[in-house]
Formats: structure tokens, C-alpha cells, sequence
């Protein structure tokens, strides 16, 4: 049997793989996607979707390429549905990312967040950035 690591992923690191493909993001989230499982939420992907739908990304990527991104994203990920809020990270707006981590029962955050970063390890969940999750 073949257990398969799980992971979430901050929204800058998502928006940072999009904008440069070439970037330690677009290789940290290639790896991950190749050995582990992607799991988001509707808040995770709600946000994302707000970003990328901003005016000042037009000039790096294409709205129907940002489009794009966020639906195929929905298509490898696994949705996970937030029955155990939480209530810990000292920004509240990156709570729903410890959500996903702990009802999605998660291995590893990897974010560029130094409010997720500053709680590595939380609950037994690694918290890295793209760059430490390259080098592990």
C-alpha cells in the first residue's frame, strides 16, 4: 500500500507559480504535486480565485490563463470540507489554511507567510517555505 503525503499551500506561493513558472514556487509545488496529494478549501480557493482576479496580474498572466490555473487546480485537488475551525495564527485571515491542513489531515503547509512560517511545527504539521521544502 502506498501512503501518499498531503499537503496545502498558501495562496502567495500559488500566485507566485503562476507569474514565474521558473521560480523555486513553481519547483517546490512541481515536486509536491508529483509525490503528494493538493488539498484546498472553499475559503483557499475563493481567495485565490479574488487574487488572480486582479487588475495588476493582467500584465504577467492572461485572465483566461488565470482562469485556467484555478480550474485545473480544482481538478487535482481534493476539496476539503471545514468542520474543525481554528483560531491560532496571530494573522486570522491565515487561519483557513491550518483548517485545511487539520481537516484535511495534511503533512506539510508549504507557504511564504512568516505568520504560518513562525508556527512550524503546529500540530504535529510542518509549515515550510517553497525553498525548505525543495531542500528536505
Amino acid at each position: 500500500m502506498t501512503i501518499v503525503a498531503r499537503f496545502v499551500v498558501d495562496t502567495n506561493v500559488l500566485v507566485s507559480r503562476l507569474i514565474l513558472p521558473h521560480s523555486i514556487c513553481a519547483e517546490a509545488l512541481g515536486r509536491a504535486e508529483s509525490n503528494a496529494r493538493l488539498l484546498i478549501s472553499e475559503a483557499t480557493l475563493y481567495e485565490l480565485a479574488d487574487v488572480l482576479s486582479r487588475p495588476k496580474f493582467d500584465r504577467y498572466v492572461s485572465l483566461e490563463d488565470r482562469k485556467g490555473f484555478i480550474e485545473r487546480l480544482t481538478q487535482i485537488a481534493e476539496i476539503v470540507p471545514i468542520i474543525q475551525l481554528v483560531r491560532e495564527c496571530r494573522d486570522r485571515k491565515d487561519n483557513k489554511f491550518l483548517e485545511v491542513a487539520l481537516n484535511g489531515s495534511a503533512d506539510v503547509i508549504m507557504t511564504g507567510d512568516n505568520d504560518l512560517l513562525a508556527m512550524n511545527p503546529w500540530r504535529g504539521i510542518e509549515i515550510l517555505s517553497p525553498h525548505d521544502y525543495v531542500k528536505r
